[in-house]
């Protein structure tokens, strides 16, 4: 019987010792015709047992890539697709460089920095008072993220004077609506919580006049009086 640990080094585990056996069998072929033929019939199998493998870009390229390393880069088949090599798959990426941005307003990101500064070098007024106005609007949208509290104008022109020496002021800066105003605001014009419990009180109303309705027909209508049906 022949043992796993007798066997030579499975090379690519998802596809299993059977497909490996039938590329070292490929190997041994010498009609370069035949040798071909069988490489494609490995391929359309490793694509079969690799559904996953079709979602992904250019999954036929990385099933010929598969081959020849299967095959330790033996395989001499005409490859629609460049081949590989041994230094080629050893070879190690170049290392890549970490940006080094050290912005000045650590708690608003370089992309607001970015932003301020070409606001700063334009000359045209509208164009300065659109982007003092969309720094002022994300300046208020973040406090309001992290603090869950409103914040005044006064407050973001301030810091905002602070930031560009007094170079943008913002005007009609849209009014970011915070998660606890608006909660407020529903309880107090009827909605939210308010308008759940508008709708419990009409149907704990409407099952009082039904039952009301129904003690009145067992008693004998009217309300439940002291009046006796007839018999005749």
């Amino acid at each position: 019987m022949e043992y796993n640990t007798t066997r030579n080094h499975l090379i690519m585990r998802e596809y299993g010792r059977h497909v490996q056996k039938m590329i070292e069998h490929i190997l041994k072929i010498e009609d370069p015709e035949r040798r071909q033929r069988n490489a494609q019939a490995v391929i359309e199998l490793m694509g079969f047992l690799n559904p996953h493998l079709k979602n992904v870009e250019d999954f036929r390229h990385k099933l010929w890539d598969h081959l020849f390393l299967i095959s330790d880069f033996e395989l001499e088949v005409k490859s629609p697709y460049p081949i590989p090599t041994r230094e080629t798959l050893k070879a190690k990426p170049n290392p890549l460089p970490y940006p080094k941005r050290h912005p000045r307003y650590s708690h608003l990101g370089k992309n607001v920095e970015d932003i301020i500064n070409k606001g700063l070098q334009t000359d045209d007024p509208e164009k300065k008072l659109g982007f003092a106005n969309a720094v002022a609007y994300y300046m208020k949208l973040a406090y309001n993220n992290w603090h869950k509290e409103i914040v005044h104008d006064d407050a973001i022109q301030s810091e905002l004077s602070n930031i560009t020496n007094g170079q943008l002021t913002f005007t009609n800066t849209p009014y970011v609506k915070s998660f606890r105003q608006q909660e407020n605001r529903d309880r107090n014009s009827g909605g939210g919580y308010g308008k759940q419990r508008g709708k419990f009180q009409q149907r704990s109303n409407s099952n009082n006049n039904n039952n009301n309705r129904r003690n009145d027909n067992r008693n004998g209508g009217s309300g439940g009086s002291n009046f006796k049906k007839k018999r005749y």
